[in-house]
């Protein structure tokens, strides 16, 4: 095999109270090509397929997230990198709290362990992944699909998959601004009062619930935090009018999607499309543009197209 086609969805982490811990995939998705190239062609060259001006910023180097990927999957199985060029259809925005380096690390591990002949099992892609992103809440769904709850036991990681209930919608509304994972992280407190610890235990084991069973009263409650996301709404112009604007029309809550900016509500079929209207339009009554998506939860997660 020398060329693989691989899909890899967003994801939108923490979804309130399941910091670092809790994300789950949306129908929102960047494609990677991988062909390999002969000895004569660069070790690394980069195409961007209907590439609009942020991804512009992407370059075929070393420190490519997505190259960095590919060729750890070679040094895992003490092989040599492959030289490889690699085409990329980018519909997740960089930067904006929807999971894009998560796609980058999923991509890059999954088409190179295709590519080497599928030496390495999902579990170690997925050990892989989270070596490489630090933390599992983006990059666990990103490969498994679903919404999953990632939990370190000793020295493994336990996946517990969660049910969504198919009409809990999810809307996200990405403004027109980035916000880096790192300024977002350094706005956190080293501590938190146990109060606040057990404001949170309370909303996670809530959550689940809500989320199965559909039921608005328990998503009303648990979704709200006090770990990250009253310290991290400071950072998102707007915050609080589109929270408002959301919940106003219908939302049964709304949550900062991973580190943001992008903003997540969870709504009835009937409502999310109101939502979505009302959230980019209170972002673009203080003069920031803004598109909202009525999405689905992707079940599937990557694959092989």
């Amino acid at each position: 095999m020398t060329s693989i086609h691989v899909q890899v969805p967003a994801t939108t982490a923490n979804i309130g109270a399941g910091f670092d811990c809790l994300g789950a995939a949306l129908s929102l998705h960047n494609q990677f090509q991988f062909r390999l190239a002969g000895e004569r062609e660069p070790f690394f060259s980069l195409e961007l397929v209907g590439a609009d001006v942020e991804t512009q910023k992407l370059e075929a180097t070393a420190d490519n997230l997505l190259y960095r990927a590919f060729a750890k999957v070679f040094a895992s199985l003490g092989q040599p990198v492959p030289h490889v060029n690699i085409a990329i259809d980018l519909k997740v925005p960089l930067s904006r709290g929807l999971g894009s380096s998560a796609t980058a690390i999923v991509g890059g591990l999954v088409g190179a362990n295709a590519l080497a002949g599928s030496p390495l099992s999902q579990q170690e892609i997925m050990n892989l992944a989270i070596e490489m992103e630090g933390h599992p809440d983006n990059v666990v769904p990103a490969l498994l699909g679903g919404c999953q709850l990632s939990v370190k036991h000793q020295q493994d990681w336990v996946i517990c998959p969660w049910v969504w209930h198919k009409n809990v919608v999810p809307v996200v509304a990405i403004p027109d601004f980035e916000l880096s994972t790192e300024e977002a992280r350094a706005v956190l407190p080293q501590q938190y009062a146990r109060a606040q610890a057990i404001f949170n235990a309370s909303r996670l084991g809530l959550l689940p619930h809500g989320l199965a069973q559909n039921n608005p009263e328990y998503l009303t409650a648990a979704l709200d935090d006090q770990i990250h996301q009253p310290y991290r709404k400071n950072l998102i112009k707007g915050y609080d009018p589109v929270q408002q604007a959301a919940i106003a029309a219908g939302a049964y809550g709304m949550v900062i999607s991973g580190a943001g900016p992008t903003l997540l509500a969870l709504a009835s079929p009937e409502n999310a499309p109101k939502v979505a209207t009302a959230m980019q339009t209170a972002w673009e009554a203080i003069g920031v543009k803004a598109i909202a998506h009525v999405l689905d939860i992707d079940q599937r997660g990557t694959v092989i197209l």
